[in-house]
């Protein structure tokens, strides 16, 4: 069994584990649509994401969500949007956890639900931020097929992995 210190340490580990495979599938593992606005690249750090919000909760999927994907785009160029990623992928991360931990039932349902609200929060997040920074209420749809694409590729990967993940980092003492 381990002590409090063991478990705090052992989900620090966990959450920068998590922020880096996060961070690293948002940047190597991406393709860039032909598409107008910001949609257009679709990449996989939403499976790191939404895995760490299933198996280790709410708390860690927004740690994870915003540092992650904040630290990806102030990295690669994007920085003006880091702001809006920490806050929007946050609340997925946060999301995503709550319905996890709190929902009864088939997990893989709840799963799937979660990716559901997930990408509600981010087509709708993101549509405003472009607002914000575009001044422009039509040109935001051209990046909506692209965020809805990436949750959709990540619910795929995610939700057959989630209860595997679990059991093997879940929340028990054993590790």
């Amino acid at each position: 069994m381990l002590t409090t210190n063991q478990n705090k340490t052992r989900m620090l580990v966990l959450n920068a584990l998590f922020i880096t495979l996060t961070f690293l599938a948002t940047m190597f593992i991406n393709i860039r649509l032909p598409l107008m606005g910001n949609g257009g690249l679709i990449h996989l750090g939403n499976v790191p994401l939404l895995i760490a919000a299933f198996v280790l909760g709410k708390k860690s999927g927004a740690i994870v969500g915003a540092f992650g994907m904040a630290l990806f785009d102030i990295i690669s160029g994007w920085t003006l949007w880091a702001p809006f990623t920490f806050v929007i992928v946050g609340a997925m991360g946060y999301v995503a956890g709550l319905i996890a931990e709190k929902l009864p039932g088939k997990k893989s349902f709840v799963y799937i639900l979660a990716i559901a609200v997930a990408l509600i929060i981010k087509v709708v997040g993101y549509y405003f931020t472009e607002v914000i920074l575009y001044s422009n209420w039509i040109q935001p749809f051209g990046s909506v097929p692209g965020n809805i694409m990436q949750l959709v590729i990540a619910g795929i990967v995610v939700v057959p992995l989630a209860n595997g993940f679990k059991q093997r980092i879940g929340r028990s003492n054993s590790i």
